[in-house]
């Protein structure tokens, strides 16, 4: 709340809902909203709010976090950092991961690149981290393009793409891969290209829905595909077969 002020806009559910302060008083921030769907929206549980232009000073590690990681430190090969936005939220990771290793292997960290501030200092991040641990970088679309415009996402996930390359940084493509297969069994022609474009990176997510299976099956044939035609950020000039003569 104290980040906030008249006037800063607010997003929910990854822009589904926006809306703009208009008031702060009594532990409590009235909202207008200012755009959402025609049909109206529902605002459900365990949705996202993003501050679109407001840098939120708070430290990505949270007590539960460090709770955690006594189980996940020995347990799992990659921790993933969510709300990852400095260098020094890398080295508190670390330290904090180190405490609980008792001098054992420490996981990999996966950087989930979700504001400006992260995208800022991403160079900087993937050399903090890699420097005592494998890393890789999660593109966090659906945060991103709420806190820097659906207009640049698509410019700024091709820059992420080609410094991690660059890196030797292993990206995973997230956000909303083939949300209509997942969820209603059909995915739309430009979840189909999406999907497509997902093959430059090391990994694509998936959420969670009744058709994932066949989803992921659907994908792993796109994916198959279009790895004829481009390695990572590099098209293979390969021979076009639709047109071959008979």
């Amino acid at each position: 709340m104290r980040a906030l002020h008249p006037g800063a806009r607010v997003s929910v559910d990854d822009g589904k809902l926006w809306a703009e302060v208009q008031e702060i008083a009594g532990g409590r921030v009235d909202l207008r909203v200012a755009q959402a769907p025609e049909k109206g929206v529902k605002l459900k549980p365990e949705k996202g709010v993003n501050l679109p232009g407001t840098d939120l000073d708070v430290e990505a590690l949270t007590d539960e976090d460090r709770a955690a990681l006594e189980v996940i430190v020995p347990q799992a090969d990659i921790v993933a950092f969510s709300f990852v936005q400095t260098v020094q939220d890398v080295r508190d990771l670390l330290a904090a991961m180190e405490a609980k290793a008792h001098g054992m292997r420490l996981p990999a960290i996966l950087l989930k690149i979700e504001t400006p501030r992260a995208l800022k200092a991403l160079p900087e991040l993937i050399v903090e981290a890699g420097a005592k641990v494998p890393v890789g970088v999660m593109i966090a679309r659906g945060d991103l393009a709420v806190e820097i415009g659906f207009e640049r996402m698509s410019e700024i996930q091709e820059e992420i793409l080609w410094l991690c390359e660059a890196a030797h940084v292993p990206v995973v493509w997230a956000t909303q891969v083939l949300e209509g297969m997942v969820k209603e069994g059909q995915a739309s022609r430009a979840e189909v290209t999406d999907a497509a474009m997902s093959q430059r990176a090391e990994c694509v997510m998936l959420n969670k829905g009744p058709h994932v299976v066949a989803a992921v099956s659907f994908l792993r044939g796109v994916l198959a595909r279009m790895d004829r035609h481009q390695d990572k950020k590099r098209a293979r000039l390969v021979p076009l077969h639709l047109w071959r003569s008979a």
